[in-house]
């Protein structure tokens, strides 16, 4: 237990987990209490997906999780170069852009 005075933890990682969940889509939605991410996997053409992983955060760790991918972002393009951002998907092609929240949401 010494390990926590000194800022470290232990985290354990199942093979399970470790494979990973495919997502090409996130849904945020949030409460006054609560930030909660649904990853979906949805086919081109379809428009029925699947929530594949459910998440839900305090607003204080919601905020932490943004701070920590836009470091991480930075560091990835400093070494690989820009990500390109394809836009917005198109809904004619059966991929909705909103899904009962406001546009800023999904």
């Amino acid at each position: 237990m010494d390990d926590n005075k000194n800022g470290k933890i232990d985290i354990a990682l199942s093979d399970e987990v470790a494979e990973g969940i495919y997502s090409n889509l996130a849904v945020i939605t949030h409460s006054h209490s609560e930030f909660i991410l649904d990853f979906v996997s949805l086919m081109p053409g379809m428009k029925k997906g699947n929530v594949k992983s459910r998440i839900i955060l305090t607003p204080q760790h919601a905020k932490r999780l943004l701070g920590a991918l836009e470091e991480n972002i930075k560091r990835f393009e400093a070494m690989h170069g820009s990500i390109p951002d394809y836009g917005e998907p198109d809904p004619m092609r059966g991929i909705p852009l909103n899904f009962g929240g406001s546009k800023g949401d999904a």
